[in-house]
């Protein structure tokens, strides 16, 4: 029999992030140029200020899930996630995680100043932060993946609204489920933006079968008008989803 599993992890105390600096340099656009002297000193100062004023706090809970021939629902929510891509993506999953994370108001403030004093520092401190959150996510994804292991489930990749045909009008209710805004502070705005910015919001399945296979570029509803694609690369998250 399966134990049950550890719903509703809230989180506020700071959590020790390590930045990847190829990440950076990537979301700047410098692919296989070397960076030079002065942008690698700013780069490693726009690292020790993150890690200085980030708030790294997360949410996240546990919800069975039951479908129909073409919707997936969470159970008890009345909330159906609409899209063919997140029916696929669950579609062996008998429950589903969903997490929210963020680095806080602080750093989108920091942002915002260097934007008026300093451009280049704004542009490489907002590169850091993007690859900050992406550093949280995953350290808040294979949490969730441990403690499904540890209770006998497999689990698959993150999955956010905005990714394939999964709308990202769903924020707020996603929000709503977990109580955001009074846990960690984050909220929406009428256009689905979520403030802070520097914050994410993603579901992961949980089920008893092993499944994999390939989400690519064209996955995302960004495909069309990517940098990285335009360059031929990718942003990273087009990966093997695990279950």
């Amino acid at each position: 029999m399966k134990k049950p599993l550890n719903y509703n992890m809230i989180n506020r105390e700071f959590i020790d992030l390590s930045i990847d600096k190829n990440e950076v340099l990537r979301y700047l656009g410098y692919d296989d140029k070397r960076v030079d002297d002065i942008t690698d000193k700013i780069i490693d100062k726009c690292f020790e200020e993150i890690l200085k004023i980030a708030r790294t706090n997360f949410v996240y809970n546990i919800f069975e899930i039951n479908r129909d021939d073409k919707n997936v629902f969470l159970n008890n929510s009345r909330i159906k996630l609409e899209g063919k891509d997140i029916y696929k993506h669950l579609e062996k999953s008998k429950k589903c995680a969903i997490m929210a994370v963020t680095l806080g108001s602080e750093v989108d403030k920091r942002i915002k100043y260097y934007s008026k004093m300093d451009l280049t520092k704004s542009i490489i401190l907002d590169a850091c932060s993007t690859a900050a959150i992406e550093a949280l996510c995953d350290r808040v994804e294979a949490l969730i993946k441990r403690i499904s292991i540890n209770n006998g489930f497999y689990t698959t990749k993150r999955y956010s609204p905005g990714y394939g045909d999964f709308p990202i009008e769903i924020q707020p209710r996603i929000l709503n489920l977990l109580d955001a805004q009074k846990h960690i502070g984050l909220t929406v705005t009428g256009s689905y933006i979520l403030i802070p910015r520097k914050s994410v919001t993603a579901l992961i399945g949980i089920g008893e079968e092993f499944q994999s296979k390939k989400v690519g570029c064209k996955d995302c509803n960004l495909y069309n008008n990517c940098l990285f694609v335009k360059k031929g690369d990718s942003c990273g998250n087009s990966k093997t989803i695990e279950k």
